[in-house]
């Protein structure tokens, strides 16, 4: 509905002005979003395919600690690194101010410092940010293979750097894929970190022709062509691996024997492995955590609890409808067995390509109608007016979060079913149990770590959304993300710190369940259910 209301508005547009941005400014928000969405995309999955590579092939000081460590920049939305990388890096920031002191420069006309508002920094800020989602996935499916493939390359021969190229990354390659999809794709629906580096990409462009020349046709416009885009290059790299397959054997897998790093070997792999953490995770914190010390009055202004209670509260109830909408939806589509169903499902997740403006405008146009209808009928019938019933509250924006994100929990759920052997259900079958049944006791004991993952991405998300809820928001109604904005976009950090720490927080609790859910399951997967249901 958000989808095919956007399309509506985008070919029947109040006031036409296609032409005037083709003429003018598409040409450069154009160019700007592939520059930054294959930069983040390449960097991203340079961070996260490296990482994941040293920390289960490598033993070396820290290995155990950066496992984990590495996940942590899930925590921080990417805005909050923008912010504070310009304050640390700014003329006034520690670094140029210390530069100046070193060296007796007066004044910035007296040295070179790169510019810190540029669409390079807005790079380095979201791959930083985003890496976590190619480390993650190519993590686990380096722990899925088995060890023997290693093994034989290094018994012919194969030296570090051949066995990762030869066969660590082809083994890994859809997992690397399906990771930095998912970094290009939330580098173009960005708003936050670009708009505040002066970059003017497509997502800067709907804001720009909706906010400020009020064209929700012109905004739709652009919409559809990111859109566009991102369709063509999904099927490219579908088209790309069309011959390729990946299976994993039926039996119990060797385990990966990792080979130990000592000297400037473990320190260079331990570096690489903390550079991706501190861009992503320590310095955003070490500069917000200064300035809510500094001003410790912002934790006393009012309004910051509610925003938490709203952002805890719609956070939660989008994350799990998402991961139940999805686990009927991929569990209704594998029993099915027609292909209809199947050719339908990619659309589902469509919505994650979309900016969460985009959405936002596809969402408020439907549902205010609605609104009206509903309590024109009420009152009619009562004499009283009930107000805008769904966006005049929460239920517009979990709408949205769950439009916008639903393409996470249907990865991850669909991904949990590929894993289950086919041999298990049947043998449910085989014992009496129906559908209901085999979906109760066969896949969900056994998906429980990817469901639990699933929610917790979902609502880590959630918790860092911004334009949508900016847009979808009623009045006076803050989550700590709005709040963030609010105050920062102001300059005003002191007071912007502690909701951006509490943000933070939340993200870091459920990144912390995250990493558990995903070492207990490693651990008591053989222990409980059987090595042949631990594959």
């Amino acid at each position: 509905m958000p989808v095919a209301a956007v399309a509506w508005l985008a070919l029947n547009p109040t006031e036409n002005i296609w032409p005037h941005l083709l003429a003018t400014v598409m040409p450069r928000y154009v160019l700007n979003t592939v520059i930054l969405s294959a930069g983040t995309g390449a960097l991203a999955a340079a961070m996260g395919a490296g990482s994941a590579w040293l920390v289960s092939m490598y033993d070396f000081r820290g290995r155990r600690a950066l496992e984990w460590l590495l996940l942590l920049p899930l925590a921080v939305p990417a805005y909050i690194g923008a912010y504070a990388l310009a304050d640390f890096l700014d003329y006034s920031g520690p670094v140029q101010t210390a530069l100046r002191g070193w060296f007796g420069f007066a004044d910035s006309r007296d040295y070179w410092f790169p510019d810190i508002r540029s669409i390079e920094a807005a790079i380095l800020v979201l791959a930083s940010a985003l890496y976590p989602y190619v480390y993650l996935l190519t993590r686990a499916a380096l722990h899925e293979q088995s060890g023997s493939a290693y093994e034989v390359a290094r018994a012919l021969g194969t030296g570090p750097w051949g066995l990762f190229r030869r066969v660590g990354l082809p083994l890994a390659r859809p997992a690397i894929v399906a990771g930095s999809a998912i970094a290009m794709m939330e580098a173009v629906a960005d708003y936050g970190v670009v708009s505040y580096f002066g970059v003017q990409t497509l997502n800067t462009g709907i804001f720009t022709t909706w906010l400020e020349r009020r064209n929700a046709g012109g905004a739709a416009q652009i919409a559809c062509v990111i859109l566009l885009v991102v369709v063509v290059l999904a099927l490219w790299e579908r088209f790309g691996r069309r011959n390729a397959r990946y299976h994993q054997s039926a039996r119990q897998p060797r385990p990966i024997v990792r080979q130990r790093l000592g000297g400037i070997s473990g320190l260079a792999a331990a570096f690489a492995c903390a550079l991706p953490f501190a861009l992503g995770f320590v310095l955003p914190v070490a500069v917000i955590l200064n300035y809510a010390l500094a001003y410790p009055q912002g934790w006393i202004t009012p309004g910051l609890a509610s925003a938490a209670w709203h952002t805890v509260s719609l956070g939660g109830l989008a994350a799990i409808a998402t991961v139940v909408l999805a686990l009927v939806m991929v569990y209704g589509v594998r029993l099915s067995g027609r292909a209809l169903p199947r050719l339908l499902m990619p659309v589902t997740t469509v919505g994650y390509a979309a900016p969460g403006a985009v959405l936002a405008v596809g969402i408020l146009i439907p549902l205010a109608a609605l609104d009206h209808r509903v309590a024109d009928g009420w009152q009619a019938l009562t004499g009283s007016d009930p107000g805008m019933i769904l966006t005049g509250s929460g239920a517009a924006i979990v709408f949205a979060y769950v439009v916008r994100f639903f393409a996470i929990g249907q990865g991850a759920i669909d991904g949990a079913f590929t894993r289950v052997p086919p041999s298990l259900p049947m043998a449910a079958r085989s014992l009496g149990r129906d559908n209901a049944g085999v979906l109760r006791d066969v896949f969900l004991p056994l998906m429980r770590g990817s469901v639990g993952s699933a929610l917790l991405l979902v609502f880590v998300d959630c918790c860092k959304e911004l334009p949508a809820t900016l847009l979808l928001r009623p009045f006076n109604y803050e989550t700590l993300a709005t709040r963030v904005h609010e105050k920062a976009s102001l300059e005003d950090l002191g007071n912007a710190a502690p909701a951006a720490i509490l943000v933070m927080a939340v993200g870091i609790l459920a990144v912390a369940l995250l990493a558990r859910t995903n070492l207990g399951r490693r651990k008591t997967a053989a222990r409980s259910i059987g090595p042949a249901a631990a594959l």
